[in-house]
């Protein structure tokens, strides 16, 4: 075949996908939305699969989508979530978002699982969440959480050499980028790699109506974070979740991956966590409440330590081992600014009396339903006799 045989293929596809564009741009007659249903997989990752609404007055707002979406299922052999001789599991909607990929009317749906009898199935987090900030909702937990993770192009961090061989030369280690310290809040081509697809997720997770509040570039090349919040109660996992499932999108269009593995370089590079600052209602307005109402929460914390520890993210030993701006992983330590601690109450905190404090001991692969249920648990509901115990909020 000749070379102007695939051209004219080419330019025909290309002209066809642009009429395509053109038509459901200017289609006047459509009476349909699609909605992404986004869920927790029985291996802790996301998947998702469409369901066309039809019968719908467009343009339509988040509310009237809302109202038109069913209760929907998927195979759970294929999802690690159910046998194969009884694979059925439903989905129910959570929460909805507009999609920032197709745009419109069209929106994006945060669902859980149950089984066909209406049981919250054993990975499904968030019932169990929701059941525990229901319990004491005048309390107003806050949370916002630190997303950091780490993208790799090949098997690489952005950013990093690709050579793994050491040179003739007295131990020098070819493949490494240069020691940390010019990457943090960078710019420049020279020490800030992936800032493309940060700033898009950004506005991906904008439009959607996520509460996103930040991002920056982190301590090691190739790492990133973003934060999500203030978000009260069960809307922080939703919105945490649904933010790495935009997040996991756009890499899809950079052709990179994202890595949440709290250590994904193992050596003298900063690990990955999410940090969670938290506060509530009485943290927030009353007067005295460090002495009052926070160092008795911190010293739950303290006693519940190990049970924390269990439930904020697989691998996190290789993170918190008292360097890298971590406390040591079987320690509870609390301070004033200090970073090195398990829990840092923020200068503003301790002047005023009161405000919130960080959690830094989360790492970045964290359920977020999870680890805002047990903070909310640990701090509010068992000092008031509603403990869910030991454990109470983890997969089954």
């Amino acid at each position: 075949f000749g070379s102007s045989c695939f051209g004219s293929r080419s330019t025909t596809a290309m002209d066809a996908l642009q009429k395509l564009k053109f038509n459901l741009e200017n289609d006047k007659e459509a009476n349909y939305v699609m909605a992404e249903y986004v869920w927790i997989d029985g291996f802790g990752g996301l998947r998702s699969k469409t369901k066309v609404i039809t019968g719908v007055t467009l343009p339509a707002s988040i509310d009237d989508v809302k109202g038109r979406l069913p209760v929907w299922n998927f195979d759970g052999s294929s999802t690690g979530q159910a046998p194969g001789e009884d694979s059925e599991v439903c989905l129910k909607p959570r929460a909805v978002f507009r999609d920032p990929f197709r745009g419109g009317s069209n929106v994006m749906v945060m669902a859980d699982c149950y089984t066909p009898g209406g049981e919250a199935i054993p990975t499904n987090t968030r019932a169990a969440a929701a059941a525990a900030f229901e319990k004491m909702p005048a309390e107003e937990p806050w949370f916002g959480i630190e997303q950091e993770y780490t993208l790799f192009k090949d098997g690489t961090p952005l950013g990093w050499p690709r050579s793994a061989a050491r040179s003739m030369g007295p131990c020098v280690q070819l493949g490494y980028p240069g020691p940390q310290g010019p990457y943090y809040c960078s710019a420049g081509a020279d020490v800030c790699f992936g800032r493309p697809i940060s700033d898009d997720h950004m506005h991906a997770c904008l439009y959607a109506g996520i509460t996103i509040s930040g991002t920056n570039a982190e301590v090691m090349p190739g790492q990133w974070e973003y934060q999500v919040g203030p978000c009260v109660g069960i809307d922080s996992g939703d919105h945490m979740w649904m933010s790495r499932y935009i997040m996991l999108r756009i890499c899809e269009g950079h052709d990179v991956t994202v890595s949440w593995d709290p250590k994904p370089i193992p050596g003298d590079w900063n690990g990955a966590g999410c940090h969670t600052n938290y506060s509530t209602k009485s943290m927030r307005e009353k007067d005295n409440a460090y002495e009052t109402i926070m160092k008795p929460m911190l010293d739950n914390m303290a006693k519940k330590h190990m049970e924390h520890i269990a439930l904020y993210g697989e691998g996190n030993d290789k993170r918190l081992t008292g360097a890298h701006e971590t406390a040591p992983i079987d320690k509870f330590s609390y301070g004033v600014a200090n970073r090195g601690a398990s829990v840092r109450i923020p200068n503003e905190t301790a002047k005023n009396g009161k405000g919130y404090f960080e959690d830094r001991r989360p790492a970045s692969n964290i359920d977020p339903y999870v680890v805002t249920a047990k903070i909310f648990d640990t701090t509010v509901l068992d000092l008031n006799g509603k403990g869910a115990g030991k454990g109470g909020y983890a997969p089954k």
